[in-house]
């Protein structure tokens, strides 16, 4: 009888172990068909919203084509749940906006209405380069004008502005570049979960979370910032017509209110926005001219914003979920331009 229980209850182990087995697997084969379900729906929504943002139609009469540097710099998401977010930049849309007026006729500048922390160093100096190649090909201007922020990315495509004006309210400067980088090292130790990497070099998994950064590899990064960095003052003293050591002495990172801006030389006047305008149209010599905005199909985009909103009622964030989107960060580990 001691022998069958024995073997009666290793066959329950056996039977138990493989239909959790099982169990698991049923599940973990299921989660990768919704998440790649999931992500072609996405993806077909992204694709939907992109098709409408790039329907851009000039008008006839003479214009001002006017760009919102608003919300973060970045290149538009294409990850799943982004058709719901709030960023009003558009980084493609914009540049695909500058190329049509570089052949309109009846384009007669670009007005840059800036209210951005900044945003990453690729695009940041992508958008500054594109306005550049606008003024040099059309002989064009381009005016800023900064409403309630103005820092770092935001200020640093605003070097290609023939004239910057500023709100009396507005921040602006945070001249540098920074690195933002989570570790979660002990909070991996404490639930039990390691992170395995097998590399070819010391240096293959710099800025990962999972690891203690070396001294070395804050080196290695250091090099990458103060590079960038040198990128942006260059940018500034070029822009503002400064010595670059002057330069170097405003940009510690800090912000600077309109008034100071104005003192340092970092914008020209302060006041507001329509009177901005009123100085653009004065210098192109048409006071009657319209400021053109191109307007983006928001239909679906209101729609599908009122939907994830709604359903974000209805299902809290677990612990581990929060957790996991905290490590997956975008900004972490990318160089930006970017006021905190």
């Amino acid at each position: 009888m001691k022998g069958k229980q024995i073997a009666g209850i290793i066959v329950v182990c056996l039977i138990l172990i493989v239909t959790g087995l099982v169990g698991v697997g049923t599940a973990v084969y299921k989660s990768k068909i919704k998440r790649e379900s999931d992500k072609k729906t996405m993806d077909t929504l992204n694709d939907l919203l992109s098709s409408q943002e790039k329907e851009i139609q000039l008008p006839e009469k003479e214009f001002v084509g006017q760009i919102d540097i608003v919300g973060t710099i970045q290149r538009q998401d294409s990850s799943p749940g982004s058709v719901a977010s709030n960023s009003e930049y558009r980084h493609d849309y914009y540049l695909e906006f500058i190329d049509k007026m570089e052949k309109a006729d009846n384009n007669k500048g670009i007005f840059l209405y800036v209210d951005s922390p900044g945003g990453t160093v690729y695009e940041s100096d992508e958008m500054y380069l594109k306005l550049l190649e606008y003024k040099e090909k059309t002989g064009r201007p381009v005016y800023a004008y900064f409403a309630g922020e103005a820092c770092s990315g935001a200020y640093y495509i605003s070097m290609a502005a023939d004239k910057i004006y500023a709100n009396r309210n507005c921040w602006t400067g945070s001249i540098g570049v920074i690195i933002s980088i989570m570790n979660y090292e002990k909070l991996m130790k404490k639930i039990g979960v390691a992170e395995i990497d097998i590399t070819s070099g010391k240096n293959k998994t710099i800025g990962s979370g999972a690891h203690e950064m070396t001294k070395e590899q804050e080196k290695i990064l250091q090099a990458l910032v103060d590079e960038a960095y040198d990128q942006f003052t260059g940018i500034v003293a070029k822009g503002r017509n400064m010595d670059i050591e002057k330069v170097k002495k405003l940009a510690d990172g800090r912000i600077y209110s309109a008034a100071q801006a104005k003192k340092y030389g970092l914008i020209d006047e302060i006041m507001g926005k329509e009177e901005t305008k009123s100085e653009f149209a004065a210098k192109l010599g048409n006071d009657q001219i319209g400021f053109f905005v191109p307007k983006k199909n928001t239909q679906w985009q209101n729609i599908f914003d009122q939907i994830f909103s709604l359903a974000g009622r209805f299902g809290s964030k677990s612990d581990i979920q929060a957790a996991r989107e905290l490590m997956e960060n975008d900004e972490s580990g990318v160089l930006m331009y970017y006021a905190k």
